[in-house]
């Protein structure tokens, strides 16, 4: 191993230097501070726990995302989170059993042990929203507008939503009748998009030739509005869960264009993501130029049972760096001001005041290059020796001087 390959960090694993890490923990204290606006508690739960409550009822991918180590004092297995929403159900089901509605935010660190995505993070700050204890779709409702909302706060103004209806695939699958094996092989199927090999899987799969057509038509059934109205038409017959779930989608498209009216809602009811413990609505948000999720989110009611309270919930959780780079928030402009080396109580007393203001004020260091502070300096404090008092003046100078 070589001395360079020493301090090399793993593939997916990143550090996040300076002029990043102030946009990224600027943008974190203001979606926090919007979830506060909204009702919503900030939690911090562990970085590790016990895979026994990390891992049940969230499904294989997050089975297969998180890393496993021991507990060197219980022997027991425990687990580095890749997701917050069980931790946050967990809160929700012991820490907090509150009775009604309990909104929960939060944001930290989370790893995979694979990137989600081509040249992924593998170490990603998730921050998300969580509402539990509210069946209504209302509650629905608000955590959709609540992404959006904070996609705005990031600077991200052109949001594409992506609507989906788990209830839609469960209950053509059930009537249908295929084997939870087989409704996880159709499910794989149906997010390639790959309508000839669907219909083929189908044909060999299914008996009943009008589950086998409701089926074939559900990679079709994808853009605006109208997709709806055709849906209608094809599953006039169809389980009354279905039409229930169309009905949802309807009014949460009204409700979204009568507060969001800028932004673009795309429905797709062949969604099935999240097949493991979503159980109702489903949701992404996009923007254009990007082609992964922004934000992700659904209803998950059922997975407190695990924890022995069974409790509606749903929710949504986003990348906070992916966010912050791609509304290219960081502000690189230099807004600091530079203070000489200097002893003079007089000058501390005033930095300490502009400090105070939430001026940034940096000291000189002797024997040490001042190019590097000048750079991140647009002011100078400046002695005036008649009236023996400190001045705020603008920096003018280059980086190869050094201010007086």
């Amino acid at each position: 191993m070589t001395q360079v390959e020493r301090w090399m960090l793993p593939d997916g694993i990143a550090e996040i230097l300076p002029e990043s890490a102030k946009g990224i923990e600027t943008l974190r204290r203001t979606l926090l501070d919007l979830y506060h606006a909204w009702g919503y508690a900030l939690i911090i739960p562990p970085m590790v726990e016990f895979t026994d409550s990390l891992l049940i009822g969230m499904g294989r991918d997050i089975d297969l995302s998180t890393f496993r180590v021991t507990d060197q004092l219980s022997g027991r297995s425990l687990g580095i989170r890749a997701d917050m929403t069980p931790q946050a159900a967990r809160i929700d089901a012991h820490s907090l059993p509150r009775e009604g509605a309990n909104r929960l935010c939060y944001a930290g660190q989370i790893l995979y042990t694979r990137p989600r995505t081509a040249m992924g993070s593998r170490a990603p700050i998730q921050i998300g929203a969580e509402l539990f204890g509210v069946a209504s779709l209302q509650a629905d409702i608000e955590i959709i507008s609540l992404l959006v909302e904070t996609l705005l706060a990031a600077g991200v103004h052109q949001i594409h939503l992506d609507l989906g209806h788990i209830a839609i695939y469960r209950s053509l699958a059930e009537a249908a009748g295929l084997t939870p094996e087989q409704g996880y092989e159709l499910f794989a199927l149906l997010q390639t998009k790959a309508v000839a090999d669907i219909e083929s899987w189908i044909a060999a799969q299914v008996a009943d030739p009008l589950c086998a057509e409701w089926l074939c038509n559900l990679p079709r059934l994808a853009g605006d509005h109208q997709c709806l109205v055709r849906a209608r038409t094809i599953y006039a017959a169809a389980p009354a869960a279905l039409h229930r779930a169309l009905e949802e989608l309807q009014q949460v498209m009204e409700a979204l264009e009568q507060r969001y009216p800028a932004i673009t809602v795309f429905f797709d009811l062949s969604e099935a993501r999240g097949y493991d413990y979503e159980t109702g609505l489903v949701f992404a948000a996009y923007t254009p130029g990007c082609g992964q999720a922004l934000a992700n989110g659904g209803r998950y009611n059922g997975i407190g049972a695990v924890f022995g309270r069974d409790r509606p919930a749903t929710g949504f959780s986003t990348d906070l760096e992916a966010i912050h780079n791609l509304a290219n928030t960081i502000n690189t402009a230099p807004v600091a001001i530079y203070a000489p080396d200097t002893d003079c109580q007089q000058l501390w007393q005033q930095v300490q005041a502009l400090r105070a203001q939430g001026e940034v004020v940096i000291f000189a260091m002797p024997d040490s290059d001042s190019d590097e502070i000048l750079a991140r300096c647009n002011r100078q404090l400046v002695r005036n020796k008649q009236q023996n008092s400190w001045e705020l003046q603008p920096l003018t100078l280059t980086k190869s001087s050094k201010p007086q």
